[in-house]
């Protein structure tokens, strides 16, 4: 499907952000926060093609897509994809739900 355009809630900004940050401090370098900005982009480019590729979760018109360790959640409101968070697979997933649960 073209046309459609992602768009980033502040929510989800936050979350990726936070994930950039983490790994920039961690590693004392942002080479892997760029590489993990580039798969980003490029799963988002994939998802503008196939729209419907995510799995559908408990939330109502959310769909997930796994990217390793990380995963997007995003809705589809034609023309936009709406990415509603991303998250590090790796925490506790009660922060994630207290997070989606307040939509």
């Amino acid at each position: 499907m073209t046309g459609l355009t992602v768009y980033w809630t502040l929510t989800a900004k936050r979350q990726r952000d936070h994930v950039f940050a983490y790994w920039t401090d961690r590693n004392k370098s942002a080479s892997y926060s760029r590489k993990l900005s580039a798969a980003i982009k490029e799963r988002t480019a994939l998802l503008r093609k196939i729209p419907g590729m995510g799995v559908a979760t408990e939330f109502r018109d959310v769909r997930a897509v796994s990217m390793g360790h990380y995963v997007l959640l995003y809705k589809l409101a034609q023309p936009r994809i709406i990415i509603v968070g991303f998250w590090d697979n790796r925490q506790d997933p009660r922060l994630l739900l207290a997070i989606l649960g307040k939509r």
